[in-house]
């Protein structure tokens, strides 16, 4: 380990203990979150690279086929080697099909269909199938392969261990295949190990076959898997405990628990909590989908957390604590079941996982323990907050590095956040019907998901457009800044008016539309709370009541937990210069090449229009001139911008707006 890789570790430790604020700290979400941020590029070559050719094919089915026995006998090789059939369906015509295979780590021998061909370059395996497929049909090549010598951090071997370690797309490195998470397959694998290995993976155990010392076991996943929580985990000598969960409407039905562990391990921690951790999450999202699950304790090549692949979570050494198992637990069903469909929409996974370890604590310290988990992740992400939004639409075509896709600030801290927020929008009534409705979707369970099909699954429960919400928290970064003033103003005859003014100052982000909360409080000790919709900047509200009011609270329950800034006494009657200025519209919006900004003034005022970066850098021209009032217009070409999300920024008088523009291409 580099000593920049040392000090980053030790950082994020001091981080982790400063932001604890209560017993139930986020360790979970922290030790995945360290463990996924420092994932390793393959040797001279970035991690983060395009995705590949344009998916022609449905993966059906992969059944893989490796031969591990020689990995645990000392000098401990890497090299092993393999078949994998693909049963795939075609989706438009097409004569050929690409498979990912890194050239580093992977030699293919041959591909048998009759009159097949195929290169294996620049990490892209190319078949030339026997002759042209209409869409709709099904086919199926057999790809046999062998892996090298070399450590590709993806497939591990150190002194009688062996295990795989793929999120997100380190599938490539150990066998062929489509490895992006929209295809999601059956599996069928079979591997062969020494005698004295146990070996645990995916789905249910077949059975288990023994050759003169060789053992293989045959392991079948009914249900679909993206690529990268395809799993081998193996040990020799491993020790093993299985129990069983009862399913509460029909005890007679039990899944079972497998929990693999190192000899001087002690799994108890998790084993007397998983049932119950199975009912309470059974009975909030959907049944528990598959037909058994687990946890394996590695090595010290797994230094950090925990990976979730399905129905296997893979565990540091000795890592058997229960709000790392809680997060990897919630990621069965935001993750696994229903998997996020490209890496923009990591939402679904990170941050419903770690929502769902506050919410395992809310099981049995009731929602007060909830909230304060929920407290220190927004305390966190104020205090570290990376800047950019929870999902970017570049991240569907290009994957990014590992400290960003999971940066703790964003995609775990904000992102469970983001969760909590909209379970206070929703109410508990109506967040609980959505949740349920989300994970029991025939369309998406045991498929993949982009952030639109939960925001079309709230819309339809809830019968309203809540489109708003992602937009803001999900697509944009940062969070407001309030700066609210309010006054009791005596109207006689024992009436009182309360006035309010709600205000948010942020630069560098545009206004968040969100129901706010005021507590109001009576020197007889009687109180009363106001809901109102607050959909505009320097919004004003007022109340009249028949009671002298002494007591004021903006938000009082702290349920807009990603926001900062402070409301104090003294309502300006004025009103704003805001008022006098509207941003229209940008057109069109996603934009190729050239972006409109239209916007309207009432009266002549210099006016700065800029498209600067999620940071705020300026990155085009900027427009300045006075202008008259009425509608105008700008025109940038942005032609030269990546692909990605950007910032509008309209600047008149002492009022600053700000619109979201998507760049794609």
């Amino acid at each position: 380990m580099n000593k920049i890789t040392s000090l980053t570790i030790l950082l994020f430790l001091v981080l982790m203990n400063s932001s604890a604020q209560n017993n139930f700290t986020s360790k979970g979400s922290a030790s995945c979150a360290m463990k996924k941020s420092s994932l390793f590029a393959m040797p001279n070559k970035p991690f983060n690279n395009a995705s590949g050719p344009r998916h022609t094919f449905d993966v059906i089915k992969y059944t893989l086929n490796v031969d591990l026995y020689n990995c645990y006998f000392s000098p401990y090789p890497k090299n092993f080697s393999g078949s994998v059939i693909i049963n795939f369906k075609i989706d438009s015509v097409l004569s050929s099909i690409h498979l990912n295979a890194e050239n580093y780590s992977l030699i293919i021998d041959s591909v048998r269909l009759a009159g097949v061909s195929y290169t294996h370059a620049n990490n892209m395996l190319t078949v030339q199938l026997d002759r042209t497929y209409a869409a709709g049909e099904v086919a199926e090549i057999k790809i046999y392969y062998r892996h090298k010598n070399v450590q590709d951090h993806a497939f591990y071997v150190k002194n009688g261990f062996v295990f795989t370690d793929c999120e997100p797309e380190g599938a490539r490195r150990w066998f062929p295949c489509w490895d992006q998470p929209s295809d999601k397959a059956l599996l069928d694998l079979t591997a062969t190990v020494p005698l004295n290995v146990k070996l645990g993976s995916n789905g249910r155990l077949a059975d288990s076959t023994i050759i003169g010392d060789k053992l293989t076991y045959h392991w079948i996943s009914e249900q679909n898997i993206a690529t990268y929580l395809i799993a081998v985990t193996s040990k020799v000598n491993y020790k093993l405990d299985i129990i069983y969960w009862h399913k509460p409407g029909n005890p007679a039905d039990s899944v079972p628990l497998r929990f693999y562990y190192n000899a001087g391990e002690n799994p108890d921690p998790v084993i007397s909590i998983l049932p119950d951790m199975t009912t309470w999450f059974s009975e909030n999202f959907v049944e528990h989908p598959f037909e058994k699950n687990g946890f394996a304790t590695l090595n010290s090549d797994f230094v950090w957390g925990g990976m979730e692949n399905q129905t296997l979570t893979s565990l540091c050494p000795n890592c058997w604590d229960e709000g790392l198992a809680a997060h990897e637990y919630a990621h069965q069903w935001f993750g696994d079941m229903i998997t996020c469909s490209t890496w923009a929409d990591i939402w679904l996974n990170e941050g419903f996982a770690t929502w769902g370890e506050a919410f395992w604590y809310e099981s049995y310290g009731g929602y007060a323990t909830y909230k304060a988990n929920i407290n220190s992740y927004a305390n966190y992400y104020l205090s570290y907050n990376a800047g950019w939004p929870i999902s970017d639409p570049s991240w569907a075509v290009t994957t990014p590095s590992g400290n960003i896709l999971f940066d703790y600030s964003i995609t775990y801290m904000k992102g469970a956040c983001v969760v909590h927020q909209l379970r206070y929008v929703l109410g508990d009534s109506l967040f609980s019907q959505v949740i349920k409705a989300y994970c029991s979707d025939t369309n998406l369970k045991f498929k993949s998901a982009i952030v639109q099909d939960f925001s079309d699954k709230v819309n339809q429960v809830a019968g309203a457009d809540y489109n708003w919400f992602f937009d803001e928290w999900i697509y944009q970064p940062n969070h407001p800044v309030y700066q609210n003033t309010y006054n009791f103003e005596s109207l006689g005859n024992n009436q009182w008016k309360i006035n309010l003014q709600i205000i948010q100052v942020q630069t560098n982000a545009p206004f968040f539309k969100m129901p706010v909360e005021v507590l109001v409080g009576f020197s007889d000790g009687t109180h009363i709370t106001f809901r109102v919709m607050n959909d505009a900047n320097y919004q004003q509200f007022s109340w009249i009541v028949d009671k002298q009011p002494g007591l004021f609270k903006f938000d009082p329950e702290g349920q807009i937990v990603l926001k900062s800034g402070a409301t104090t006494v003294g309502v300006d009657k004025k009103m704003h210069e805001n008022t006098i200025v509207k941003f229209l519209q940008i057109i069109p919006n996603p934009a190729s090449t050239d972006a409109i900004l239209q916007y309207e003034i009432n009266e002549p005022m210099q006016v700065r229009v800029e498209i600067t970066s999620l940071l705020g850098n300026t990155l085009l021209e900027p427009d300045i001139s006075f202008k008259p009032s009425g509608k105008h217009e700008v025109t940038f070409d942005c032609s030269n911008l990546p692909s990605g999300t950007y910032l509008c920024k309209l600047s008149a008088g002492v009022s600053v707006h700000f619109k979201k523009l998507v760049i794609f291409r």
